[in-house]
């Protein structure tokens, strides 16, 4: 058994009211009524974050990350308002990332320059297409016009970090069509490209009326010529679908890493390490906007009321677990970072790592906890020995 430490800590705010359900979101996302609560769940977040802040045991944030739902419907003034308890209650490292979801729409773009003023330093921009026919079909609520002028406009506001959330595909789209999608965003030159296929998941308009998605040797040829794009412009992949040209995402790279993080917010997930206890447990909070508005007027089952459920990472599971997250990483991590993180010495991966190294899967345990590239590609043969 090795040492539990304490790993880097995060936070994860959720924001979850949106202006329109897109068909095939399964996140914990609500249509917004014409009166927004915004002060309201400034407030209750504050009190979220404060019956949490122990849990950061000395350590200060190394990321913040806002998402949803559509955070960019919050003001500025709100977003600062937060951000200011989280510095007051943990604090921040010198160089904390500050990453906010936003959409095109002309709304959310007035707002860029005050969530600059606000601390954010990162924007992470959800254009999914900038196709107008594939933005409808995936019943989003701008067009190709307002992606591509929430770039500029982001850049005006002083962003030097910039993110574009990009999908492929989508329904009826063409090879041509999903890397036209690409180039126009490589040709806006961010700093960090999420690029992914878009699946159907339970719970969605999508899954009960599936949409013609391209045949399969499509998805396979715009996966492929995409990723050749997407290199040829000096974009690396480090993650299955994160692409950085700039800076790699601190905050999600924290999650790969089995990293510690707080979630405040209606229905946000944290994970926390306790190392005098040998305890990982992660924990979430009430899903619904309003029981979690009113959670804090009345006692809970723990210090925090809005805490829906909470349990524990047994050290048989740590190891499923970890790889889950940093078998995403093209590059896997460092065995030091195993061994810490899940207070397991590097044997309890085996055998199966082993069979899996003899296959060609992964890399051997002494260099790097990571698949091979066509490990990569068969990522989930790869998890499924340890499930």
């Amino acid at each position: 058994m090795s040492s539990l430490q304490l790993p880097p800590l995060s936070l994860y705010i959720h924001i979850p009211w949106c202006v329109r359900k897109c068909p095939y979101c399964d996140f914990n996302s609500h249509q917004a009524d014409a009166r927004l609560p915004e002060a309201e769940y400034i407030t209750a977040l504050a009190k979220d974050l404060a019956a949490d802040a122990e849990l950061a045991q000395g350590r200060k944030l190394s990321s913040i990350f806002f998402g949803g739902g559509t955070p960019s419907l919050f003001s500025a003034h709100a977003i600062s308002q937060i951000l200011d308890q989280a510095e007051k209650l943990i604090g921040f490292n010198p160089d904390i990332e500050i990453t906010l979801e936003a959409n095109p729409g002309t709304f959310e773009q007035e707002k860029f320059a005050g969530f600059r003023r606000a601390g954010v330093n990162r924007l992470s921009i959800g254009i999914q297409s900038f196709a107008d026919a594939q933005l409808q079909a995936l019943g989003r609520i701008h067009d190709g016009t307002a992606a591509k002028q929430a770039v500029a406009t982001a850049r005006k506001a002083g962003f030097e970090n910039i993110n574009l959330d990009l999908m492929h595909g989508l329904p009826n789209q063409s090879r041509d069509a999903g890397l036209e999608d690409l180039r126009t965003a490589i040709d806006y030159a961010p700093e960090h490209i999420s690029w992914y296929q878009l699946t159907i998941e339970p719970n969605t308009v999508f899954y009960n009326l599936p949409p013609q998605l391209p045949e399969e040797d499509t998805l396979a040829d715009i996966q492929d010529d995409g990723h050749c794009l997407l290199q040829a412009a000096g974009y690396q992949r480090y993650e299955v679908s994160a692409y950085a040209r700039g800076p790699q995402a601190k905050h999600n790279l924290n999650y790969w890493q089995f990293g510690d993080y707080l979630g405040i917010g209606a229905g946000a997930h944290g994970k926390i390490t306790q190392p005098d206890e040998n305890i990982i447990f992660r924990q979430w909070k009430t899903r619904q906007p309003d029981r979690y508005l009113t959670a804090h007027l009345g006692p809970g089952r723990y210090p925090n009321p809005a805490i829906a459920g909470r349990e524990s990472i047994a050290p048989d599971a740590r190891p499923l677990e970890f790889l889950l997250n940093a078998l995403r990483l093209v590059d896997g991590c460092a065995p030091h970072i195993y061994q810490q993180r899940t207070g397991l010495d590097l044997c309890s991966l085996q055998p199966q790592w082993q069979k899996l190294q003899d296959q060609q899967l992964v890399k051997p345990l002494t260099h790097r906890i990571g698949t091979s590239e066509r490990g990569l590609q068969f990522l989930n043969e790869v998890l499924g020995k340890y499930s």
